[in-house]
């Protein structure tokens, strides 16, 4: 079984992080600080599909410059505090792992970002494959699902998404595969039962249980 996850917010407790990052980064250019839910609905997208969706009406320059003030305190936040995994998430990683089963993830993390945090972890080289937003089509498109599986060659049936937001969950029933949702992450549960996930973790290893139930 192919296991595709999602990064902050499923694996990674990291977003106390983006919404800090995002308050001070609209701040810093005069605009009004949007408010938690306001940048929790957006985690999950890409950066610039993630701005664009906050602020519609802006120009192109005024979202890039609010877009280098994010990057700036989101590095500094994390640099400071490096966000860590919930608890459970590195041992049912293990447990997959050991198991045979082949990990990939899936995020609207940039590739520098992402490979960041995995050498800060000492992670790098422990997923099989990995997909950036800024290297395929942001979520809720289902390319970088359909790139993994090709990479990986693992038909989608073969395959589950695991994520927190319903971007997760639409792009993974748009990519025909089995879906699990976490209920601890950016999106609220009742935002994720409409796109008929298969579990509704409110802890990571409960995916343990429900692999044991599917093998």
């Amino acid at each position: 079984m192919l296991y595709i996850f999602d990064w902050d917010g499923t694996l990674s407790d990291s977003t106390a992080t983006i919404v800090t990052a995002m308050q001070r980064a609209a701040e810093d250019i005069g605009w009004p600080r949007p408010d938690d839910d306001a940048v929790r609905n957006i985690i999950g997208l890409g950066l610039p599909e993630a701005l664009s969706v906050m602020y519609p009406s802006e120009e192109p320059k005024s979202l890039e410059a609010i877009r280098d003030r994010y990057r700036h305190h989101y590095l500094e936040l994390d640099q400071a505090k490096p966000a860590e995994f919930y608890p459970k998430v590195k041992e049912s990683l293990d447990s997959l792992r050991s198991d045979g089963h082949i990990l990939a993830v899936a995020t609207g993390k940039s590739r520098r970002g992402l490979d960041r945090i995995l050498g800060v972890m000492g992670l790098g080289g422990y997923f099989h494959a990995t997909r950036c937003a800024d290297e395929t089509a942001s979520k809720p498109n289902p390319l970088m699902l359909q790139e993994l599986l090709a990479e990986l060659v693992v038909p989608a049936s073969e395959a589950v998404m695991v994520g927190d937001t319903e971007y997760d969950m639409d792009m993974g029933r748009r990519a025909g595969m089995a879906r699990l949702a976490v209920s601890y992450g950016a999106h609220k549960p009742e935002r994720l039962y409409p796109y008929a996930p298969d579990l509704c973790m409110d802890c990571f290893s409960e995916i343990l249980s429900w692999r044991k139930r599917d093998s």
